[in-house]
């Protein structure tokens, strides 16, 4: 196996530093839309998890919804949790907070902080599937070990 992209590495590494076996993986296939993960994977839309970071309009703070690839995010329910509008996230601010391009944005690893929320709807799943800092870069994981590796709060999403 070749090695992983330092973005995808940089993910493999946090899941070592946290005591986690899960592998990374590249894919040969562009992997940037919850589709085209789950038609590379063989699996449902559903079991993606993707991570959407919205902008806080008040603090200016990155906010990162994990949401399972077949739901949109119901920004006025999320609004609710962080008591603020939220806002489009530029491609720029993304990376600048989370270290990731759009379409590669992993759950785990990002550069700076954020509010993390995790869909309900994952735990539907027995194993689910993340971005892994690279749009051909992914790793399986549980809704549990999800949660468990980003502190995030369960909410329903839709």
């Amino acid at each position: 196996m070749s090695e992983l992209k330092p973005s995808a590495q940089r993910v493999q590494d946090e899941l070592l530093k946290k005591g986690y076996e899960n592998k990374v993986i590249e894919i040969s296939t562009s992997a940037r839309t919850a589709q085209e993960a789950a038609d590379a994977l063989n699996c449902e839309v559903a079991q993606i998890a993707k991570s959407i970071i919205f902008k806080g309009m008040y603090s200016n703070q990155p906010i990162l919804v994990i949401t399972s690839g077949s739901n949109r995010v119901n920004e006025s329910k999320v609004e609710q949790y962080v008591n603020e509008p939220l806002g489009k996230a530029s491609p720029e601010f993304v990376k600048e907070h989370t270290g990731f391009v759009i379409g590669g944005v992993s759950p785990i690893a990002h550069t700076s902080k954020s509010k993390i929320f995790i869909d309900e709807d994952l735990y539907l799943f027995i194993e689910i599937w993340a971005a892994a800092g690279h749009p051909k870069a992914l790793f399986k994981l549980t809704p549990t070990e999800l949660k468990e590796l980003t502190n995030g709060e369960i909410i329903n999403v839709k």
